[in-house]
């Protein structure tokens, strides 16, 4: 199909008009061509690369990254090893943050374990989350890790 404007390459990607205009801006995706009203006008490859990117960015792949895989795409004297490895460093990125959200979740478990032990119903300024949430990082991740292993309900 030839000759989509925007509102149709929209519709055939799921990907929103501001966001297209931008990776046209930041030359992820080529600079459309114009009808003589100024309209964007776009075909089959344009959906095929916008679709590659969005996809690209669900998977969390950063813009760079994204950047990458489209030279890939495009350049056959490129071996995919740099796509594999691409996306092994961005498996440890997932991995790392997938770590920090448990830590988290142990947190906030303690948190809720400790007020239902010690302050739930009782006054706002007393509650035991609100003490522990406006003490420095440190101090609240290490009592709220300590928290957490002398809770049953938490492991």
């Amino acid at each position: 199909m030839s000759g989509m404007k925007i509102g149709g390459l929209w519709r055939r990607t799921g990907t929103n008009v501001p966001t297209i205009r931008y990776y046209e801006e930041i030359g992820l995706l080529r600079s459309a061509d114009r009808q003589a009203g100024g309209q964007r006008v776009y075909g089959d490859a344009d959906v095929k690369r916008l679709t590659f990117i969005r996809r690209c960015r669900e998977f969390g792949f950063s813009i760079d990254q994204v950047r990458s895989l489209v030279a890939l795409v495009q350049d056959p004297a490129l071996s995919c090893v740099h796509a594999r490895d691409l996306a092994q460093e961005h498996l440890f990125t997932v991995r790392a943050k997938l770590a920090e959200l448990k830590a988290l979740e142990r947190s906030i478990a303690a948190f809720v374990a400790s007020c239902d032990a010690s302050c739930a119903g009782g006054p706002g300024p007393d509650c035991v989350i609100l003490d522990g949430l406006s003490k420095w990082p440190n101090a609240t991740a290490a009592a709220s890790r300590a928290q957490a292993s002398n809770c049953s309900a938490c492991s």
